[in-house]
């Protein structure tokens, strides 16, 4: 007798060790997100998801080399970039598109052993900030700007999407970032890489699918609609009023509540701290206090409180970012746990094919074309 839970809610579909939600406490390998959020670099956290330990001195040096020496991307790939319709293309769609061009220039795309699969891993993690980059500054009329390979990830996005290496609290803020984005358990699009590639389909294959899945505004894009909605509410004075109207009219507030959470999502303060930092920094405290006000009204009225979408929206805003870009970032730190979860899904793999509780007629009868 087969039951049917809506959206998988409640459902177990696999075993892993790489990260956890447990009594609304986030974990990557058994650590608290609070811990490494604040002592530890991006790359740290990359190591970690993929080795299941922390690195020492010797081997995070070596994999900070390792990433800085592999984000240039092949020529063609830029190529593809400058073909785009600038003036339509979401910057998701062109991740999407030059992630899977990637594989095409790999020539282990289709080498399927676990040293093999790392490699590709690594050259991916480390290519996809420069994908990002290039496409802003390409849009932009710009031409993309090669890597530093003495900077670090968090550092060399912000170079290359600027031209100017940045100062040590925007450093400080895209690093938090990248590292409360790394993983999530078994979210939405983490579970379609899992998906793909568990029929063995390549690294490739299965982080294309699951940019597709992020792409999607009540997945990584709820962050740009954030924004959007402070843009549109500008300013504070406005907020409670907006948003008054928003319940009125059964709509959805971006940002506010979690599938997985009861009490909170234990990330959204770390970027609430550096909205607030960013905001004061660059006289755009607005963005902050409006969020303030949202966010209690909402806790207050619904019970709602922030998550980490909510705060990661102004502290983009305010390193200067394009909106549309939000969702990118996300994906330039998510795509570390999308490769932890399909090396894992490698080392222990089965098909995942589930059933469909099936609700259409029964007992037809084929008629005849002429006789319809």
């Amino acid at each position: 007798m087969m039951t049917t839970t809506k959206g998988l809610e409640g459902i177990v579909a696999t075993q892993s060790s790489i990260s956890s939600i447990i009594d609304d406490q986030l974990t990557y390998v058994g650590y608290k997100i609070d811990d490494l959020a604040e002592n530890s670099s991006f790359e740290e956290v990359v190591f970690l998801l993929w080795n299941l330990r922390l690195p020492n001195k010797s081997e995070l040096d070596q994999f900070k080399a390792e990433l800085a020496a592999n984000m240039e991307l092949p020529e063609p790939v830029i190529d593809h970039l400058r073909s785009y319709d600038l003036s339509t293309v979401h910057p998701m769609a062109a991740l999407r598109t030059a992630v899977s061009i990637l594989g095409l220039y790999d020539d282990e795309a289709d080498v399927m052993d676990q040293a093999a699969n790392k490699r590709k891993a690594l050259r991916l993690q480390a290519k996809i900030a420069t994908i990002v980059t290039a496409f802003a500054r390409i849009r932009q009329g710009k031409d993309p700007v090669k890597p530093k390979k003495e900077l670090g990830f968090a550092a060399n996005f912000l170079y290359m999407l600027n031209g100017e290496e940045p100062k040590d609290v925007e450093e400080e803020a895209i690093n938090k970032a990248l590292v409360l984005h790394a993983d999530h358990e078994l979210n939405a699009s983490t579970f379609t890489a899992r998906v793909c590639v568990a029929t063995l389909s390549d690294v490739y294959s299965g982080v294309t699918a699951a940019i597709g899945a992020l792409k999607g505004p009540i997945h990584g894009g709820a962050n740009e609609r954030v924004m959007e909605m402070l843009m549109e509410i500008g300013e504070e004075e406005n907020a409670i009023p907006y948003i008054k109207e928003k319940i009125a009219n059964k709509e959805k507030i971006m940002g506010m509540g979690h599938r997985v959470y009861k009490n909170g999502d234990p990330r959204a303060k770390h970027l609430k701290h550096m909205s607030k930092e960013l905001t004061k920094l660059t006289g755009q405290t607005k963005w902050y206090n409006m969020s303030i006000k949202i966010e209690e009204f909402i806790k207050e009225e619904k019970g709602l409180p922030a998550n980490v979408d909510f705060y990661s929206a102004s502290v983009y805003h305010s390193l200067d970012i394009e909106n549309d870009l939000f969702t990118p970032i996300f994906a330039m730190s998510r795509v570390s746990g999308w490769l932890a979860h399909i090396l894992e899904q490698y080392d222990n793999n089965r098909l995942i094919r589930p059933r469909a509780e099936y609700v259409g007629p029964e007992n037809q009868e084929y008629v005849a074309i002429e006789n319809r």
